[in-house]
């Protein structure tokens, strides 16, 4: 069975994108702040995917900390004795003009969205190597596309673009793809965790039904969909690209 390493999978894309894995066979390797979220996250596998409690391993861990990469790395060998397929799904929201968001927001972000996933990326890439298997970043149609109010949020996507384009040209003689998702508004609690109240993310999702051009916000098994696509034998004809999983969103201007 592959292994894969999926962070953020207490909640949201990670915690679909388990359950999609789950169901496809692989064996997993969970990380996430929320230790009581990771343990539902997990027997919501065994439950509806189908894999063996043995086969699903929880990591909790504060992704940015020094001895994240290594604590992660280290416990997936240890269980599962290979990694194939890192899916980079950690990653956190801040709203704010720039003239009311301060660097230490900005460092927050960066820290968080690329730092972190910089360093586990060099950290599992050996074990990757020698699997020829996958990276999949989860990005944000905030990378390609401007928005105003999250421009720290946006600078940190298309960071993420560029690791993945870069990083999969360096990866591609080794027999490694590296490739992203650019999901638009999905249904998930980043917004509410960003710090929207439920009056105001209502109002945003129903307001998503005008920005995508699909009419609705997607879902995280629409995304991790994608991701399954993009981990697997499947796409093994792609790297380098910045999957749009969207409605539309990125292609829509006002006119």
């Amino acid at each position: 069975m592959p292994v894969a390493i999926i962070t953020g999978a207490s909640s949201g894309i990670g915690k679909g994108t388990a359950l999609l894995f789950a169901k496809n066979k692989y064996q997993l390797s969970l990380t996430g702040r929320n230790l009581d979220a990771l343990k539902e996250v997990a027997a919501l596998c065994v439950s509806e995917g189908g894999v063996d409690p043995n086969d699903v391993l929880i990591t909790a861990v504060e992704l940015s900390s020094d001895e994240a990469p290594k604590t992660i790395v280290d416990a997936t060998v240890h269980k599962f004795g290979r990694i194939d397929t890192l899916v980079n799904s950690a990653g956190i929201l801040r709203s704010g003009p720039v003239l009311e968001s301060g660097i230490e927001v900005f460092d927050e972000l960066m820290n968080v969205n690329v730092r972190s996933l910089v360093r586990l990326t060099r950290a599992v890439l050996p074990y990757i190597i020698s699997n020829k298997g996958t990276v999949v970043n989860v990005s944000s149609i905030n990378g390609p596309c401007p928005f105003a109010g999250v421009t720290y949020y946006c600078m940190t996507k298309s960071a993420v673009d560029q690791f993945t384009k870069c990083l999969a040209l360096e990866m591609a003689s080794n027999g490694v793809r590296v490739n992203a998702v650019c999901p638009g508004v999905i249904v998930t609690n980043i917004h509410r965790t960003s710090g929207q109240d439920e009056a105001t993310y209502a109002a945003f999702l129903e307001k998503s039904k005008t920005t995508h051009a699909l009419g609705r916000p997607g879902t995280t098994t629409e995304v991790a969909e994608a991701i399954l696509f993009l981990a697997s034998d499947k796409s093994s004809f792609t790297t380098g690209q910045l999957l749009k999983v969207d409605g539309g969103r990125g292609i829509m201007h006002p006119r």
